[in-house]
């Protein structure tokens, strides 16, 4: 057998494989399920979502403000970086329907409590992104007190 003969039959193998790989793949009964978020706890799966939307607004808003000099943002911005970590993390794990949810649930009802607190000081609330992030920071911990029941 020379060289040319043998590159052929090589590509002819590889060629039936392939072919044969292609039907086996259209033929495969896709019983199995594949990965994807929790369908359940939709609704705290959101509002985390929305914490940390307006949370990242809310910090935004407050550094820039404290590059201006108003020192009275700084307590605000201190909390919703608290909150953003907090509630990406449990976005994370009421997704992944982890075990330490409820666990998680409780620390975001004492993070998102205080944020929200903090956002609704006077001299806090008269900005919009702080006020867009309380609002969002009560509908979080409703709906996980609903989860730690």
């Amino acid at each position: 057998m020379n060289r040319r003969e043998l590159l052929l039959g090589a590509a002819a193998v590889a060629a039936a494989a392939a072919a044969g790989g292609t039907i086996a793949a259209e033929t495969h009964d896709h019983k199995h399920m594949h990965g994807g978020a929790s369908k359940r706890n939709q609704a705290l799966i959101k509002t985390a979502g929305e914490c940390v939307e307006t949370g990242q607004a809310c910090l935004h808003h407050c550094l820039v403000l404290l590059g201006e000099g108003d020192k009275s943002m700084a307590p605000c911005a201190k909390s919703v970086s608290d909150l953003i970590a907090v509630c990406s993390a449990l976005q994370q794990l009421v997704s992944a329907e982890s075990p330490y949810l409820v666990e998680m649930a409780k620390l975001s009802i004492k993070v998102c409590e205080d944020c929200e607190k903090e956002c609704k000081k006077p001299e806090v609330a008269k900005h919009e992104e702080c006020k867009a992030c309380a609002e969002s920071c009560a509908a979080c911990y409703k709906e996980c007190k609903k989860i730690v029941g």
